[in-house]
């Protein structure tokens, strides 16, 4: 009844505009509840008169940048859910982003370019097919040391996503001469961005005419630097509590001979499947190919994790072992996984081909 009471008074200020900022306020604290202060939209585009970003002083007296800035500003404020969340995932995943940044000696600051590329979710895409915390297209996360196949995709790394973006990122300022070319070149691609400095004849970021969303690429990590440094300042009033726990685990390399299915790691690091996905957003499907794979599991779990993971791995082949079928005339996949008590989607993936295949009489398929 209280909560219904506040509502209603929140719909009766709303409508008929009939109270002040302070009655207002103390009628909601005569109903007992605390509301922390949210400061007005002025209040939250007044900046301070000195403003960096990886050390590039950000020109606020030109008024088109403190123009753009505002408008960034004022639009991720509106979404207040999203930079709650921003904040949640920020406790988890600064830490490891930090630590990387610091040992490939790259600005502190980069890290907010994951917030803005993926919001700091792991199976973030766009539509450009760019995957991951800091939205690698697939060829450019293969050339900076990402593997992405049909078993992993590094680009769901934390660790080694933002490594492969250190190299990239310096690999550009090497290049353009500045870290706020590099972003640039980051967002747009290198040859886009060397045509217009080309053109244009500067390589001031904040003086190039470059595609809209380049433009404003990087008043959005500015924008999202400050909200996340002082987010009290902005109302955003989070307890520890509040926050995701900071991640807990260690990697461990495993070089596999034969596939292994991933529920069999998981046991061995004392998890459930699910909590091993969460833990490797980069393992893809329910089975690993042979060779070197990095996973993570819980901290207190890794001694005694290889023993008792090949423990687990024999007593799985021993009750899953593998036969051999040989097509005969009649049959289709669908028949095959029935007669074997298998899912089409275990079948396909023993033999890795498509529910499309044609099969003919003859042919080997492996069965469970």
């Amino acid at each position: 009844m209280r909560y219904l009471s506040v509502v209603c008074l929140i719909g009766m200020v709303v409508l008929t505009g009939s109270m002040t900022g302070t009655s207002f306020s103390s009628e909601i604290r005569e109903q007992g509840i605390d509301l922390e202060p949210i400061p007005s939209l002025i209040q939250s585009i007044r900046f301070p008169a000195h403003l960096e970003f990886c050390d590039i002083r950000v020109p606020l007296e030109d008024p088109m940048v403190r123009a753009d800035l505002e408008k960034e500003m004022l639009l991720i404020l509106w979404n207040r859910p999203q930079v709650i969340l921003w904040m949640k995932r920020a406790a988890q995943l600064f830490p490891p982003i930090e630590q990387i940044l610091d040992e490939e000696q790259m600005p502190d600051d980069l890290k907010y370019v994951p917030v803005i590329e993926s919001a700091l979710m792991p199976h973030a895409r766009s539509f450009a097919n760019a995957v991951g915390y800091w939205q690698f297209l697939e060829a450019t996360g293969r050339r900076y040391g990402l593997r992405i196949d049909n078993d992993v995709d590094e680009r769901r790394n934390i660790f080694k996503s933002t490594r492969a973006a250190c190299r990239y990122l310096k690999k550009l300022a090497t290049e353009f001469g500045s870290i706020s070319l590099a972003l640039a070149a980051y967002n747009m691609g290198e040859h886009g961005l060397a045509v217009e400095i080309d053109a244009q004849q500067t390589h001031n970021y904040f003086d190039l005419y470059l595609p809209l969303e380049t433009q404003r690429y990087l008043h959005k990590i500015i924008a999202a630097k400050l909200i996340l440094e002082q987010p009290e300042k902005y109302g955003f009033y989070l307890n520890p509590e509040d926050l995701y726990p900071a991640l807990n685990t260690a990697t461990l390399d495993i070089s596999l001979e034969k596939e292994v299915p991933i529920l069999v790691m998981a046991r061995a690091a004392d998890v459930s499947f699910k909590t091993f996905k969460i833990q490797n957003p980069d393992i893809r499907g329910y089975y690993l190919s042979p060779g070197l794979v990095s996973i993570q599991v819980p901290a207190g779990k890794t001694p005694g994790f290889h023993d008792r993971f090949s423990a687990l791995y024999t007593e799985w082949q021993k009750n899953s072992p593998l036969r051999i079928h040989v097509v005969e005339a009649g049959e289709s996949l669908i028949s095959i996984a029935r007669a074997y008590q298998m899912s089409l989607a275990e079948l396909l993936r023993l033999n890795d081909i498509s529910y499309k295949k044609v099969i003919h009489p003859g042919d080997r398929l492996k069965v469970r």
